[in-house]
């Protein structure tokens, strides 16, 4: 081996050595970028209807793109195969993200069933 190979392997020991020496001597302080999240209520699902014969069923677009579309193809569905259920057609007001309490305390007062649903 040629003395400058030799040298350079040297120091590059040296320097690996040198350099995980002080790594174990700093310390860091880390965060968990997660947070502590507020606790989710558990809110349990509506209960199952006997039947949809003769109820009315509110379907809601909330106006994300392609939603109106898919709730009109779900209503022909309806037509066709429970046509003694009350088909009403809404649009939430305001964007997709917005709560309509108007229009909840319609549903609430009025619908038996609702079908929310987005699409694209």
């Amino acid at each position: 081996m040629k003395i400058g190979t030799a040298f350079f392997l040297t120091a590059i020991l040296l320097l690996s050595l040198a350099s995980s020496v002080s790594a174990q001597d700093a310390k860091i302080s880390v965060l968990n970028p997660k947070g502590t999240p507020p606790p989710t209520p558990l809110v349990p699902m509506a209960p199952r209807l006997d039947t949809l014969e003769g109820k009315t069923i509110y379907f809601v677009d909330i106006k994300y793109e392609g939603g109106a579309s898919l709730l009109h193809e779900i209503m022909a569905w309806f037509t066709q195969n429970i046509p003694t259920a009350k088909l009403v057609f809404v649009e939430n007001q305001g964007s997709y993200d917005q709560e309509d309490a108007k229009l909840y305390a319609e549903i609430k007062q009025k619908a038996d069933a609702v079908v929310m649903a987005v699409g694209h």
